[in-house]
């Protein structure tokens, strides 16, 4: 198993930057794929980024391409989402999580870290 901890969030004016980090503890991370995802208040949790094990192969989702860089170093154990341009919409609770290459879903996550945008 590997245990997820999210850190860097905080409030950040509109276009400001900020930098999650998800330490991964047990299980040697680069076993595997990591995602961050968010929740707004109201609105169902989306996927923002994914990284491979490797760290060759990264997806956004649209609304964050372009402004947003899912990264990873697996000697420290730990996955990294640098957040550029920040919007008021970027505000929400961002979780990052982890799977085996061969699971079809997310089974381990973070406690999360909150993210505010103010106008």
């Amino acid at each position: 198993q590997v245990q997820l901890v999210e850190s860097g969030g905080g409030l950040v004016q509109a276009g400001g930057s900020l930098r999650l980090s998800c330490a991964a503890s047990g299980r040697t991370s680069s076993t595997y794929h990591v995602a961050w995802f968010r929740q707004a208040p109201g609105k169902e949790r989306e996927s923002v980024a994914t990284i491979s094990r490797s760290g060759d192969s990264t997806n956004y989702a649209d609304s964050v391409k372009g402004r947003f860089t899912i990264s990873r170093d697996n000697a420290k154990n730990t996955v990294y989402l640098q957040m550029n341009m920040l919007k008021p919409e970027d505000t929400a609770v961002y979780y990052c999580a982890a799977k085996l290459p061969w699971s079809g879903r997310y089974d381990y996550w973070g406690q999360g870290t909150q993210v505010t945008v103010s106008s």
